[in-house]
Order: structure tokens, then sequence, then C-alpha cells
């Protein structure tokens, strides 16, 4: 089942409607072009329903994409250093985010910044960004960064602090072409490569080392 992000709906249907009155008075070929505009603005905002692995101790990627950068790090604000996965939506993805972890949301933090190409290094520091921290159940802290790209003006997170979520559950978006970085503990295991294809709330990105133990999360700073 496919459905459409309420931040898009009203905006397809009212233009929809616009489609269909210019072209009852006559003026087919504007019709026509309105609703076909109505048509992609539908399409970009499409929410398909995602069933997540039934799997413990691993991690989701958020973002429907193509993994752009596997590294290691920290993003501003925490303390720490984790694994890092950063996943590039093009304007052609599904852009609703989805929570990488079941847990608690720790932390909110909306930071302003500049509008360059979400794909590039430079986007994480000093893009437009939405960050995001969260404890799972076992008490280790997890990060996601939604980051604006280019075109991208606009970054929803639908979360509130000490909101509990569940891995795979829609937890807002960013319009048009942007990135979203994932953060995981050391004791994960990245199990995706650079220039993989990936779902958001179904493909798993970092999976749980057996046998090496979760650290407590570190305080914010």
């Amino acid at each position: 089942m496919i459905g459409i992000a309420a931040e898009g709906a009203a905006i397809s249907i009212g233009t929809g409607a616009a489609a269909i009155l210019v072209l009852a008075i006559g003026l087919h070929w504007l019709g026509l072009a309105m609703l076909a505009v109505a048509l992609a603005i539908g399409a970009f905002f499409r929410d398909p329903n995602r069933t997540p692995p039934a799997r413990s101790g691993v991690v989701l990627s958020g973002a429907d994409g193509k993994v752009t950068d596997v590294g290691q790090g920290a993003p501003s604000g925490i303390e720490g250093d984790f694994r890092r996965v950063s996943v590039f939506m093009s304007p052609l993805n599904v852009h609703v985010n989805r929570a990488p972890v079941s847990g608690e949301v720790v932390s909110l933090q909306h930071i302003s910044g500049e509008f360059r190409a979400a794909f590039s290094d430079y986007a994480s520091e000093h893009n437009e960004r939405n960050l995001i921290a969260l404890d799972d159940a076992s008490g280790a802290r997890h990060a996601m960064v939604q980051v604006a790209g280019y075109v991208a003006r606009r970054i929803v997170c639908r979360l509130r602090k000490r909101d509990k979520i569940n891995a795979g559950q829609r937890i807002g978006l960013i319009m048009f072409g942007s990135r979203v970085d994932h953060f995981m503990p050391l004791q994960y295991r990245v199990v995706v490569s650079v220039g993989d294809r990936v779902r958001a709330g179904e493909s798993v990105i970092g999976e749980l080392t057996p046998g090496e133990p979760v650290p407590k999360a570190e305080s914010l700073q």
C-alpha cells in the first residue's frame, strides 16, 4: 500500500482539484499540466508501508537511497565515537525517514546552516540539519542526522524528547535531494558498502557483533 505523507497530501490534492476546475472551464492544456504537477507532487511525497525485519541487534537504514560514505566519528554535540553510515536521497527516492532502532528519544537539536549538495562531506558539518539522539533498550546511544541538501529547504521531524519509538517507525522527512547520517556504537559492524541501495525501515546497515558488550550511553555535551 502506498500513501502520501501528510506534508504533501494537501498540496497534491489542492493542485489536483484546481486542475479539474481549469479543465472544466475549457483550458485543457493548462489543466493537464496542472494535473501532471499534482501527480508529480503525490509521487514525491509517496509513503509506502514497510516491514522491519524481525531480528534484534540490528540497525536499520533511516532513509531510502544510496550509501555514499562509511566511516567513523561522532555528530557535533554528542560525545564518544561511532560507526557512521551516510545515505543520500535523490529527488526520485522516497523521502520519508524512519527510526533506525527501537528506543527513547533523548535529545533533538535543529542546527541552522547552508544548503550545499547533500552528498558532499562538507554537508554533514555545515548544512542545515536536525540531530536526533536516542538510547536503545540496552542503554546504548545511537544518533541520526537529517541533512538538508542544495534544493531541500525544509526538514520535518515528528519526534519529541522522551518519545518511545520502534525500529522502522516513521519519524519525519526531508524535502527533495538530501541525506541522512546514521551513527551506531562501535560494537556494531557495518554490513553495507559505499554504492549499496537501501530502503528506510527495512534494510539492515549495522549488526551487533556477537559477544561484544554495548556500553551505556555517554552524556550529551
